[in-house]
């Protein structure tokens, strides 16, 4: 079987739902397993289509602009998301469970490591598999017109707050916003991947900078203060 006829497999419709309807499944018994099953199955269709990046959306952009851009987008994601929406959703839900990121807050070696760890496993890992691989292929499937590559960014954004059911069900809603503002950057700009990924990793930069300086809850208690 060479490498074009595993492309066309992988690619299919039936198979593209198979695998995302699977990871689902993977994710809601194991996170961490469901992260490593979509990234392999991602890779391997890098490998199978000749590791052409257009087909998953990777072209060089400006990095000038690209960066600026994402940092513009990241912090308008930080205030719509975790400004507004998260109090509103902490009030129906309860409280966003953080506890896996304990070990960051005063620790400057740990926090740094964290950074590192964020941008490959979340910025780079998690767009290239859920937008790149993920939302992509099944927009691909459904017909690749806008209403497709719509319908996918919001299943696909679904699927990828799901993926964060540690974080309870307030961390699974927010996840659910903030992926599909990721998905919303993808889909108006289908080639150019590494915006996406530059806006998710300056936006985890500012979560995880509030983590380090114990400042986490500060703007969702100040919002919880005024009503």
């Amino acid at each position: 079987m060479n490498r074009d006829k595993i492309f066309k497999f992988l690619t299919s419709r039936i198979v593209v739902i198979s695998i995302i309807i699977g990871i689902i499944l993977l994710s809601y018994f194991n996170g961490t397993i469901g992260y490593f099953t979509g990234l392999l199955l991602a890779l391997i269709t890098f490998w199978a289509s000749r590791f052409k990046w257009a087909e998953f959306g990777i072209s060089l952009p400006d990095w000038s602009k690209a960066i600026g851009w994402a940092i513009v987008f990241a912090v308008i994601l930080f205030l719509v998301v975790d400004i507004i929406l998260q109090p509103l959703i902490e009030l129906v839900f309860g409280q966003v469970n953080l506890n896996d990121f304990t070990n960051v807050k005063g620790n400057l070696i740990n926090t740094l490591v964290f950074i590192f760890l964020m941008w490959i496993a979340g910025a780079i890992g998690e767009e290239f598999m859920y937008r790149g691989f993920f939302m992509r292929r099944l927009a691909v499937a459904l017909g690749d017109t806008d209403r497709s590559w719509l319908i996918s960014a919001i299943l696909i954004s679904m699927m990828f707050g799901f993926a964060h059911l540690y974080q309870g069900m307030s961390g699974v809603i927010s996840t659910v916003c903030t992926g599909f503002m990721f998905s919303m950057i993808f889909y108006k700009n289908r080639n150019n991947l590494i915006l996406s990924m530059l806006t998710h990793g300056f936006y985890d930069m500012i979560g995880i900078a509030l983590i380090y300086l114990g400042k986490e809850r500060f703007f969702v208690d100040w919002i919880h203060s005024l009503f």
